[in-house]
């Protein structure tokens, strides 16, 4: 009940300082198992994508987020665990104890669609994105009939730029496009160059997250 309150909180201080608004362009929301993927660019990226769903669909979407990150201390533990539900990976292949592709599929398997984000770390430079890491395409591999549904997220670095301690009240969006399937045959290079353009296309003319 408590965990439920503090997620609530948060969606609510989400909406309040950035709006959260949900530009469903491509699809719309859905309780079929989905792998919901976005840009990176701050640590609210996952918090302004789960915000901007409807209630009812937040319950089954878990954040895919850095084990290393997350468990450093006990509040932030019980926010990834309890408040958020997140599923948990480690990245660093050394003392690594669970195979982070398993993990994904585990939560799928187990009912739940997911939100990560493909780049592998936060996109601080000018480019639009960074080139995709090849987990994304790995689980497409394992659980092909998983609609993989692109993301775009808006204005959210602008909301806390670098070296600010008070965030900036701005509107930021989360764009979700068509979603994707990994087709018959198709190999590693050629789905993540897709899965990248379909992404991109969401961008604002020019824009930046």
């Amino acid at each position: 009940m408590f965990a439920d309150l503090i997620a609530r909180a948060c969606s609510g201080a989400i909406h309040v300082l950035t709006g959260a608004r949900a530009l469903w362009l491509g699809c719309a929301p859905s309780c079929e198992r989905r792998i919901y993927y976005g840009n990176h660019a701050s640590h609210g990226d996952f918090v302004l994508i789960w915000s901007s769903m409807p209630p009812a669909l937040r319950r089954q979407v878990r954040p895919v987020a850095a084990a290393d990150y997350w468990q450093r201390d006990g509040l932030r533990r019980y926010l990834i665990d309890a408040v958020f539900n997140g599923v948990l990976v480690q990245r660093e292949a050394a003392g690594r104890q669970h195979d982070p592709l398993q993990v994904l599929c585990d939560a799928v398997d187990g009912g739940a669609s997911l939100i990560l984000f493909p780049e592998g770390t936060r996109n601080t430079g000018e480019e639009p994105l960074l080139p995709f890491k090849s987990g994304i395409y790995h689980l497409a591999r394992q659980r092909p009939e998983l609609e993989f549904v692109p993301v775009w997220i808006d204005n959210l670095k602008r909301v806390m730029p670098k070296g600010r301690l008070l965030p900036l009240p701005l509107l930021c969006t989360a764009s979700f496009g068509a979603p994707l399937r990994l087709q018959a045959g198709e190999g590693k290079a050629a789905f993540l160059q897709r899965t990248a353009q379909a992404l991109l296309q969401l961008a604002p003319a020019g824009g930046r997250a």
